[in-house]
């Protein structure tokens, strides 16, 4: 197997490292050939049973980019009201979508029983067909990063409403939308570590060893 240089993976680091759940975009718009490639580059990622079972839909329309946004409205505001005191009160200041602002909307679907890979590796673990959409995902996200680009997952919202929105078949299932476009300034610390909400934990804190 060939080995990439040092300096090839120096910037491969660098890439992880600079990767942010991007809330704040610019109104450039993304290119419609570069969405293409980056698509094409999302579906280079690792799938079980080589059964590529993502579903990437693009949404374009008005109508349903107001629908989603109410959606997440009403359960932004029903998450609010989980939180208490000082937690509520940073919830309430935090920037958690930019449905707004991105020029590129994706929602993002697993077709859970896809003819292709013919079920391998599926029989005692159907969910790896989920799981590889994620991988997709994530290839998306370092993809777009490399070109000067952002993404960010709106996890905030209903599932099934998301489904009736965009009108995805029912073999489909809802596994996220993520806004897509130019960010507005590059943080090297995640948004949420600065604004105080969470910190993350060292590497030596999630390896077991047995």
């Amino acid at each position: 197997m060939s080995s990439f240089s040092n300096a090839f993976r120096t910037d491969l680091r660098r890439l992880f490292e600079v990767r942010r759940d991007v809330r704040r975009f610019t109104a450039e718009p993304v290119a419609a050939d570069l969405l293409d490639e980056l698509i094409e580059t999302a579906c280079l990622a690792p799938s079980v049973g080589l059964s590529q079972p993502w579903r990437f839909v693009s949404v374009e329309d008005a109508a349903r980019r107001a629908a989603v946004r109410k959606n997440f409205i009403a359960c932004n505001d029903k998450a609010l009201a989980g939180y208490e005191a000082e937690r509520a009160g940073l919830y309430a200041t935090l920037k958690l979508s930019g449905l707004d602002e991105a020029p590129c909307h994706l929602a993002v679907f697993c077709e859970t029983q896809p003819q292709q890979g013919h079920g391998l590796g599926r029989a005692t673990m159907p969910e790896t067909t989920a799981y590889s959409t994620v991988m997709a995902v994530h290839t998306l996200w370092l993809a777009a990063r490399a070109v000067g680009l952002g993404l960010g997952w709106v996890s905030i919202v209903n599932p099934d409403e998301i489904i009736r929105i965009v009108n995805a078949p029912p073999e489909w299932t809802f596994i996220g939308y993520f806004c897509l476009g130019y960010p507005q300034q590059e943080l090297e610390t995640p948004e949420l570590e600065v604004l105080g909400w969470e910190r993350r934990r060292p590497a030596s804190s999630v390896l077991v060893r047995r």
